[in-house]
């Protein structure tokens, strides 16, 4: 296990930690205040600690090696919990619309004083576990969605506190399920982006960014290769990209096909950071039958592998 990786769990400990004082105020604060908002942040904030822990667990079960019915180990565990997440993200939302839309049918006294202390709380703790996940999110999906859900938490504290500044200067108190109307769009789309992306690794999609045309037309212009075909990019992992093909050569020095293939990993893994490749030679211009080497140079009437 990397140094990277015991410090990527150390800061899930640490933020789980922090979430889990901050659920037992909100809920404790919402309950006494009467304040929709409150006790809707509150949800959100018991499935943040419920997508940091799920997220928690797939690191530490994505860390053991490779064996005999896992042959690219247990890297997609990730990928189902970043899945996870965003749907518990999606439930939370049409949960807090559903609890808002009851709100505006039967509105009801609001404490502001007590609401606005623990969503002022709940901001600074939320702010502190974001920049503490803050880090790594780019380079994992798992990671990006325990962070959306603290994000959106923090932009839900945000919304609650606002809406006591209103409810205190107006006595207007609709404005409590309005704001847990915003908190909820907020959280549906972030939602709506973890569990795009976490689907379309699930189905084996192309990485961000990559069309298998662009990168057949790249490995095309190493000397050497003259067509490529049956190709696959997948990725196993937000990071671990996979690549599969079938490579022409032209006719060559057999001792030429190190170099050829040195050079396909090469551009592949500075342009594109495929690492994990599987490529397959073949010979240009060959007919039925098996490939032979005469006189050292790659030749024969069949397509065959090097």
């Amino acid at each position: 296990m990397t140094k990277n990786h015991h410090h990527t769990e150390r800061r899930f400990v640490l933020s789980l930690v922090l979430t889990g004082l901050i659920l037992v105020a909100e809920v404790i604060g919402g309950l006494w205040t009467g304040s929709l908002a409150l006790l809707s942040d509150a949800a959100h904030v018991f499935l943040d600690a419920f997508a940091l822990g799920m997220s928690y667990v797939a690191i530490r079960l994505a860390a053991l090696p490779a064996d005999d019915r896992h042959t690219y180990g247990f890297h997609r565990l990730q990928v189902l919990a970043a899945l996870g997440n965003g749907a518990t993200l999606l439930l939370i939302a049409f949960e807090i619309l559903r609890e808002a839309w009851e709100r505006f049918r039967h509105p009801a006294p609001v404490l502001v004083g007590p609401m606005l202390v623990v969503a002022a709380v709940g901001l600074v703790v939320n702010l502190v576990v974001a920049l503490i996940l803050r880090e790594h999110d780019h380079h994992d999906l798992n990671v990006r969605s325990a962070f959306l859900h603290v994000l959106g938490d923090a932009l839900a504290s945000i919304g609650v506190i606002a809406a006591g500044i209103v409810i205190a200067l107006t006595g207007w108190t609709m404005i409590d399920p309005l704001a847990s109307v915003l908190i909820g769009v907020i959280i549906l789309a972030g939602s709506g982006r973890v569990l795009r992306e976490s689907v379309h690794i699930l189905v084996e999609g192309m990485p961000e960014g990559l069309t298998a045309t662009g990168v057949a037309e790249t490995m095309a212009h190493v000397i050497g290769v003259e067509e490529v075909h049956d190709l696959h990019v997948w990725t196993v992992s937000p990071g671990y990209v996979a690549l599969s093909a079938h490579v022409i050569l032209t006719d060559q020095s057999l001792s030429r096909s190190q170099t050829v293939m040195d050079g396909l990993k090469q551009i592949l893994a500075k342009k594109f950071g495929i690492e994990h490749t599987t490529i397959q030679f073949e010979c240009a211009n060959c007919g039925q039958g098996t490939v032979v080497c005469q006189n050292g140079i790659l030749r024969g009437d069949a397509q065959g592998g090097v």
